[in-house]
């Protein structure tokens, strides 16, 4: 289905990735800008729950798996609706779908909201996760 047949606002699953003992999370690299996000995607029709989109996102776009502990949050914007998830990271792939396309980093809770910011619906988010500074 193309961009123009999809539902507005599109229903968009986003994982939060943590290695929560290193109290880190996984930031990927956008691929239409030069900025930070959180694997995100559409909800497909094959995807049985918005928890397993994000995970299916979170493995397509950033080669990790794991598994989703905790809704976040959703936000909803003019164009899409956002749905958060926290993935506890059991496993990071050497190679993965989007592998050629993105850069992944593990990044502190400071420097991911740093990175975020541009976007405010991620920076928002990553806030209200179990690993924000309280």
């Amino acid at each position: 289905m193309g961009k123009g047949d999809t539902t507005r606002p599109r229903v968009v699953c986003c994982a939060i990735p943590v290695a929560r003992a290193a109290g880190k999370v996984l930031v990927i690299t956008s691929r239409k800008r030069q900025h930070w996000v959180f694997p995100k995607g559409g909800w497909e029709p094959t995807d049985k729950t918005l928890e397993a989109a994000a995970q299916r996102e979170a493995f397509e776009e950033a080669g990790v798996y794991g598994t989703i502990t905790r809704y976040v949050t959703t936000i909803p914007s003019p164009t899409a609706t956002y749905h958060f998830y926290e993935l506890d990271v059991t496993g990071l792939l050497d190679q993965w779908p989007e592998a050629h396309e993105r850069r992944r980093e593990w990044v502190d809770f400071g420097e991911g909201l740093r990175r975020c910011q541009w976007k405010p619906e991620l920076a928002q988010a990553l806030m209200m996760t179990s690993f924000a500074p309280r």
